[in-house]
């Protein structure tokens, strides 16, 4: 394929007009046996274009280790949409946003106590090109010289929303050409003459990203930058939820306006989400404007595809659109998944959390609790543990600056939690001489912030816990990153009060995709076949069910691990063939 070119008005390849009609499926957020399915659709609704992300933080997890398998075999899924005759856009970071933990950043970064993120900072900048000389190397088959698809990489991202260092956007445009990136290099920000003239370089091109009022975003743009075609970036098809809230959703009339008038104006356009999928495991990030607001599980996002990659009656109303202006029908055949409404499913073994710690974890010892960051924990929780000893007289336990939820236990009975941002039950304490308490403090990352100025922050305990003003010294650390349970001792199903694992087996002749409901369960998270579906939180909501896709179940037993933190009053966990993603609330036109 040829490379992208373009003049004041429109984009070519070899010569010919391309109007870019995109849509962003991140790779990381599907099963892999899924890509195809939802590339097909993308391509049958009309598009000639998708657009991904990169997850710095999942591809190296550890600093100097790089995965490429499974669900990051990123040359895979382009590969897929090659084949299909689409275009890529990829958008490698270094920060990403994408309601992702610290908006795709690795959390080892934090580990550097003279580190500056996003910004000239000699140290960062060495840990971005480490990473870059590795990711670009997996796309690079796929550039123009090499017979590729990949049209657009994209410089940075949506930078001009947090600083105004326009060396840094040097330094990372520079480090592209360095590493020999061909394809056209762009911008993506907001249309605001602050964000636009803050995040964009000359050299590069530069798009914008809206919800709605295209023509006013355009002609912020064309004053900015007269010499080059119309895009936008991203084009908000929905909204993504954080807990506590309800379930966003987007005028599907607004929507479907706007996207008309960007076709009939020849402007090109990257739909984000086309299909939006699943923040499985503890991927998901968290915002922080007035306070702090952790990310759901689900990325359904009122995408044009359902999360589980069914087509909506949005996606039909822009095939037909798409049709009409391109006068091109597509001859792929797709149509949605089977649902399986598999059943109840009894839970018939458990194993506390307390009596396995030495099967998960090894303790780590220190005079202060030490962050996550400082123990190499990027995803999961850290148990921390100390002896209290007499005589104290009614006095409180206080835990300042808890990120995220701590569930506090003296001699392994519950006591109380401390949740981000204003939860704080009174834990009070009274021993006499010669008495002691054992204190285990459950701790658990709800997701880095992944947007603005309060990403870069650390999780865990930020300070020691105090007995009234004295502060407590010395504990064990254990580490629970929870990526493998084998280890895990489980007896007969008893049901207890403080974290424990839960297991049965769900028996199937076929598989499909279907949906988990936990009534009865409040707070946790899921294993199937080994992999992390992603977390449960009943009390908080929206959603209530979690998708399972059909490629992690098989024909026979499948092995079901609950992980319950809170409690619950159910031996039984239920798979149903419809997803509820909870009360819907109307996202009205952001940006």
């Amino acid at each position: 394929m040829s490379k992208l070119t373009y003049d004041s008005n429109n984009f070519y390849i070899d010569g010919e007009k391309l109007q870019i009609i995109s849509g962003a499926i991140h790779y990381f957020r599907h099963h892999p046996d899924c890509w195809e399915d939802r590339l097909k659709k993308l391509k049958a609704c009309g598009f000639n274009t998708v657009e991904t992300y990169m997850c710095w933080n999942l591809h190296e997890r550890r600093e100097g280790t790089f995965d490429w398998s499974g669900i990051l075999d990123i040359r895979r899924f382009i590969k897929i949409a090659q084949d299909l005759g689409l275009y890529c856009i990829v958008r490698p970071g270094p920060f990403i946003c994408a309601e992702f933990d610290f908006g795709g950043l690795p959390s080892w970064l934090m580990k550097y106590k003279d580190i500056k993120l996003r910004c000239n900072n000699e140290l960062y900048l060495s840990k971005v090109e480490n990473y870059f000389k590795e990711a670009i190397e997996q796309i690079r088959p796929f550039f123009a010289e090499n017979g590729g698809n990949i049209i657009a990489v994209q410089v940075e991202n949506e930078y001009g929303s947090y600083g105004d260092d326009k060396e840094y956007m040097y330094a990372v445009y520079n480090m592209l050409l360095k590493l020999n990136v061909t394809p056209l290099l762009f911008t993506s920000d907001g249309s605001n003459a602050k964000a636009l003239s803050a995040g964009s370089i000359k050299e590069c091109l530069a798009v914008v990203n809206f919800s709605s009022r295209p023509k006013q975003h355009f002609e912020n743009l064309r004053k900015l930058r007269p010499d080059q075609p119309l895009m936008c970036g991203e084009f908000w098809s929905g909204w993504f939820d954080h807990w506590y809230e309800k379930h966003h959703v987007r005028c599907d009339e607004e929507t479907l306006g706007d996207y008309k008038y960007m076709l009939e104006t020849g402007a090109s356009v990257n739909v984000y989400m086309f299909c939006g999928g699943t923040n499985f495991g503890f991927t998901p990030g968290a915002g922080h404007r007035i306070q702090y607001t952790p990310i759901i599980t689900s990325y359904d996002y009122n995408a044009i595809l359902t999360e589980a990659g069914d087509m909506t009656d949005r996606y039909y109303k822009i095939k037909e659109m798409n049709e009409k202006h391109f006068g091109v029908k597509s001859d792929l055949v797709v149509e949605n998944s089977v649902k399986k409404a598999y059943g109840k499913v009894k839970l018939t073994e458990s194993a506390k959390l307390f009596d396995n710690l030495d099967n998960l974890s090894s303790p780590i010892h220190s005079t202060t609790p030490l962050t996550m960051e400082e123990l190499g924990i990027d995803f999961g929780y850290v148990l921390y543990r100390s002896t209290i000893n007499g005589p104290i007289e009614d006095s409180q336990l206080v835990i300042d600056g808890v990120h995220d939820r701590a569930s506090v236990y003296f001699d392994k009975k519950f006591k109380g939690i401390f949740e981000r941002p204003d939860k704080k039950d009174e834990i009070r304490m009274t021993m006499d001489i010669g008495e002691s308490t054992e204190v285990s403090i459950l701790c658990e990352n709800l997701g880095r912030v992944n947007y603005g100025p309060w990403i870069g922050e650390y999780k865990g305990l930020q300070k020691p816990p105090r007995v009234d003003f004295r502060f407590h010294y010395y504990w064990d650390m254990y580490p629970l990153y929870f990526d493998n349970l084998d280890k895990l001792s489980f007896k007969d199903y008893e049901s207890f009060d403080t974290p424990t694992f839960y297991k049965g087996i769900l028996n199937v002749d076929e598989a499909h995709d279907t949906f988990l409901k936990l009534d009865g369960f409040t707070k946790g998270f899921v294993v199937i076949n080994g992999f992390n579906i992603g977390r449960f939180w009943n009390t908080a909501g929206p959603q209530t069910t979690l998708y399972v896709p059909a490629p992690l179940l098989k024909s026979g037993g499948n092995e079901i691990i609950v992980f319950e933190t809170d409690g619950c009053d159910s031996q039984f966990i239920e798979f149903v063939d419809t997803p509820e993603l909870g009360e819907t609330i109307l996202k009205t036109s952001y940006n």
